[in-house]
């Protein structure tokens, strides 16, 4: 019986090509599920035999731990050349895009705070 080995949902192409690319180092037989009509599914990489799970899971937790690495990496690289993006940042660059967030937000809390005030009046 096949078993996920990674969910698609928002997962960038080049981790999945990686992912897709280590499987197929280490021969490991995989087929790949595509998202639903609906977004009520994302996808997946399956493994194909339950004994090759084991080792693609130890392959793949090896391979987060580099591309975690990676990743801390560069954004330290980006943060020492001072590249690195903050919330005052955005605020000063496109303070219209962030005021119609920080508005967005504020209304989605009062209409789930509404019910509870009404019920409490």
């Amino acid at each position: 019986m096949s078993k996920v080995l990674l969910h698609l949902r928002n997962v960038p192409d080049e981790e999945a090509d990686g992912v897709r690319a280590f499987l197929d180092a280490h021969r490991i037989a995989w087929y790949q599920t595509r998202p639903g009509p609906l977004g009520i599914t994302g996808g997946a990489i399956w493994i194909k035999h339950d004994e090759d799970h084991a080792q693609a899971r130890q392959l793949m937790d090896g391979y987060q731990q580099e591309l975690r690495e990676r990743v801390r990496a560069d954004l330290a690289q980006a943060r020492a050349r001072g590249e690195d993006e903050s919330f005052a940042d955005m605020l000063r660059d496109r303070p219209a895009w962030v005021l119609l967030r920080v508005l967005a937000i504020l209304a989605l809390l009062a209409l789930m705070a509404l019910p509870g005030y009404l019920l409490w009046r």
